[in-house]
């Protein structure tokens, strides 16, 4: 796979190339790569049979699942725990549905996607968004603030991990404490791990999967994975719940009621394609994830001083700290001055930050961070001598 190879999008309907077609985009978090081979040859031989009427999830699916769990995951699951679905966005707000009453609230800790601070509203809920901590360039939780935050009408947590958009991939201890805090206050936990396939460092940090928590911090556990992301199929809409409490799990179910349409026929194709023969070409995507990854961090450390970026663990996101530049609005300023699309911190519940997406080609990259020193500078540097 070449992953240098630009390829156009533009005109395909892409929500990331089309939407705003005359801004250069690095928002939406779908990468500007191929998907690998064992993909579009599931793509090709499922169309070739011709007939795509309603489909269930398939036996093999199902191994390829439990497969997947236990060498990627080391995790032994019954199919029948897990629950197919077409999103995770789905699946959050079936958790607001099934968990949540009119006036109770979900608590989540932010920046965060943008989906967690709003799904419980689908239930006539509220949010609770207790704000991460950054120390020593890596964000983590801020206990006390949680502790201080959570009331008797708190009754869902979620977690992003890996969390979009911060880049962390939290320990096994971080993600203890949050288990431990949610059995406390009886809270549901909800561990949306759809980037836990695109962790960079594995050798000396393995992804911590709640799959993982011991008996009695798992009882109101439901788990939401997807290879979307890491494969870059998320138009073909598929995820997975893992809920092994019976309890949990039927509840989840029965807020399902008419509201979800049918999985693609194809999606769970390429859903068993990606777990089953994927994992050389992943491994080839972190290396280059990881080359665009350190690019940026020390292009803005070094070009551009008067940003803040964190260590980015995991992800091919980039949350940058534009505070210092006095700008209301920083992607605004950047889409009038620059013509550049990047995601707007403040849908994450962080105004003056900025979410840059590098799962792209290296050029791209460094086209995008020249872009936005050339913007950023003239704000820093406003009175430059004339040449």
């Amino acid at each position: 796979m070449n992953f240098d190879t630009i390829i156009p999008r533009n005109g395909t309907g892409s929500i990331k190339w089309d939407r705003r077609p005359e801004l250069d985009p690095f928002w939406v978090a779908d990468m500007d790569f191929t998907s690998p081979q064992c993909v579009i040859d599931a793509v090709q031989e499922r169309v070739n049979h011709g007939v795509f009427g309603y489909a269930n999830a398939h036996d093999s699916l199902n191994q390829a699942l439990t497969e997947y769990l236990t060498t990627r995951h080391n995790v032994t699951i019954n199919h029948a725990h897990i629950i197919h679905l077409g999103g995770l966005v789905v699946a959050l707000s079936l958790v607001a549905r099934a968990f949540l009453n009119k006036g109770e609230a979900v608590m989540t800790c932010s920046p965060v996607y943008p989906p967690f601070l709003g799904v419980a509203e689908d239930a006539q809920a509220e949010t609770i968004a207790v704000p991460h901590t950054l120390t020593n360039g890596k964000y983590t939780f801020n206990w006390q603030a949680m502790e201080d935050a959570v009331t008797p009408k708190t009754k869902v947590f979620i977690l992003c991990n890996p969390q979009n958009p911060l880049g962390r991939s939290f320990t096994k201890n971080e993600v203890t404490q949050v288990a431990e805090f949610c059995h406390k206050h009886n809270l549901t936990l909800v561990s949306d791990e759809i980037h836990c396939d695109l962790v960079f460092n594995e050798d000396t940090q393995p992804f911590f999967s709640a799959l993982h928590l011991p008996n009695h911090l798992k009882q109101k556990l439901i788990v939401l994975q997807a290879p979307s992301k890491t494969y870059n199929i998320a138009g073909l809409g598929y995820a997975f719940a893992i809920i092994e409490n019976d309890s949990t799990r039927r509840k989840f179910n029965q807020a399902k009621g008419h509201t979800l349409p049918e999985i693609n026929c194809i999606a769970f194709y390429t859903a068993e394609a990606a777990y089953r023969h994927g994992e050389p070409w992943r491994q080839q995507l972190l290396t280059y994830l990881k080359k665009n990854r350190d690019t940026i961090t020390n292009f803005i450390r070094q070009e551009m001083p008067y940003l803040t970026i964190p260590n980015i663990e995991a992800t091919y996101l980039a949350w940058i700290d534009c505070s210092k530049l006095g700008l209301k609005n920083p992607a605004l300023h950047l889409e009038k001055d620059a013509a550049l699309f990047l995601s707007d911190g403040a849908y994450f519940g962080s105004p003056q930050h900025i979410r840059f997406n590098y799962g792209c080609p290296h050029q791209r990259v460094i086209e995008g961070l020249n872009k936005i020193k050339a913007s950023f500078d003239k704000i820093i540097s406003p009175h430059t001598p004339p040449s």
